[in-house]
């Protein structure tokens, strides 16, 4: 039988070792059960491009940025805020600064200080930390199955928090498998997120180009145009402005097929004064020399032209083929590859409280639900805001319970 002195929470990424906190705060214990050898291994991978934790747009705008519209996700981010994400990375000794463009980041620019101060809090709190648990099932009295390095192990919690991530980067820990594990839950498929696309390169343009960055370009779609940077690969493209639309471009290759996408390689010029510059005589220059000299494209992008010729997919008229520039993609790159997944355990199937309806004791949080927003400091703030939540959440229940 459960003790009520005992919570779980599996999965040790931010959702959850926040919602652990959040409970262990209130002079609850908890265990925090997790399958890999450490925790935070996703959450350290982010520390690689400086950790990212939230951004400082009005609240509003902020919110605007997670599809599909979500009012639980909402309620969830405007009780735990990029300002209160702040103040807890401070109250942990991390300073943090804002960037240029208005994104968060603790001033050492790393996960791994922040990952220490906090599990010296949470072990503080009294917070156990058992690692090596991977969670293969739960009883209907709520009883917790794992399988462990010494054999199977059980937990008897009076209430679990479900933290266990999407299905991107699966050798870190969050490889999707415990979808299988809810087989009364609705759950949306899990699907890459913040991902590249792949395109049937020429075999001499992948030889050359891959690895090489697309700098200061506009890429458009359906629509949306996103300013920022992409990087050429072997076998397709990837990168900022990529990720910024990759949800709108996966819908549309699993509903139609290849999609096309349109780069303008000089945003800042616009067509006619880019026409009036290409319309100098070229002389003895080549192609490329004559694009390099004249409007100042990089070799990537004017090999990306030259590609687009040779093809026979754009016109021939190279002012507007600069401006918008058109690339066929074919799919995404790959759960594998993914920065995070879309997909989920549907959020209507939790109440306000972020516990699954139909399993008493039982709530959920961070990327396993049915969520996705941009990179840029959104991904980290909801995992934390619903790891608040469904902290906050497991209290209210207990207390509704009288535990």
């Amino acid at each position: 039988m459960a003790q009520p002195g005992n919570l779980a929470v599996i999965g040790g990424g931010p959702a959850g070792l926040m919602a652990a906190e959040t409970i262990a705060s209130a002079g609850r214990t908890v265990t925090v059960f997790d399958r890999m050898p450490s925790p935070g291994r996703k959450f350290l991978l982010a520390g690689r491009g400086g950790l990212n934790l939230t951004h400082s747009e009005p609240l509003p705008r902020f919110l605007d940025r997670y599809r599909p519209e979500q009012p639980l996700l909402q309620h969830a981010i405007e009780a735990f805020p990029p300002e209160a994400l702040v103040a807890w990375c401070e109250g942990l000794g991390q300073e943090t600064f804002k960037g240029s463009s208005g994104h968060i980041f603790p001033r050492a620019l790393k996960t791994s200080p922040l990952l220490r101060a906090w599990r010296g809090r949470l072990s503080a709190l009294g917070v156990e930390l058992r690692t090596g648990h991977r969670w293969i099932g739960r009883e209907t009295d709520g009883t917790l199955r794992f399988t462990t390095p010494t054999g199977e192990a059980v937990f008897e919690p009076a209430a679990t928090v479900l933290a266990l991530g999407g299905a991107s980067w699966p050798r870190l820990g969050s490889d999707g498998s415990w979808t299988a594990l809810l087989p009364d839950v609705a759950i949306a498929r899990l699907r890459p997120a913040n991902c590249g696309f792949s395109i049937a390169w020429s075999g001499s343009f992948a030889a050359r180009f891959a690895g090489q960055p697309l700098k200061r370009i506009a890429l458009s779609f359906n629509g949306q145009t996103i300013r920022g940077e992409a990087m050429i690969t072997a076998t397709g493209i990837e990168g900022g402005a990529i990720y910024a639309l990759s949800g709108a471009i996966r819908d549309a290759i699993d509903a139609r097929g290849p999609a096309i996408v349109h780069i303008d390689l000089r945003p800042d010029l616009d067509e006619a004064a880019l026409a009036t510059r290409l319309a100098r005589p070229r002389g003895s220059l080549s192609l490329s020399n004559f694009l390099r000299k004249t409007v100042g494209l990089a070799p990537v992008a004017i090999g990306l032209v030259q590609e687009a010729l040779h093809d026979g997919s754009a016109s021939q008229l190279l002012a507007p083929l600069i401006k918008a520039l058109p690339l066929r993609l074919l799919g995404t790159t790959g759960l594998d590859r993914a920065i995070s997944s879309a997909g989920g355990i549907l959020m209507d199937r939790l109440d306000e409280r972020f516990m699954v309806r139909n399993h008493p004791g039982l709530f959920a949080a961070g990327e396993m639900l049915n969520w996705e927003a941009p990179t840029g400091g959104y991904l980290l703030q909801a995992s934390f805001s619903t790891g608040h939540a469904a902290g906050l959440g497991v209290l209210a229940w207990l207390a509704d319970q009288g535990a």
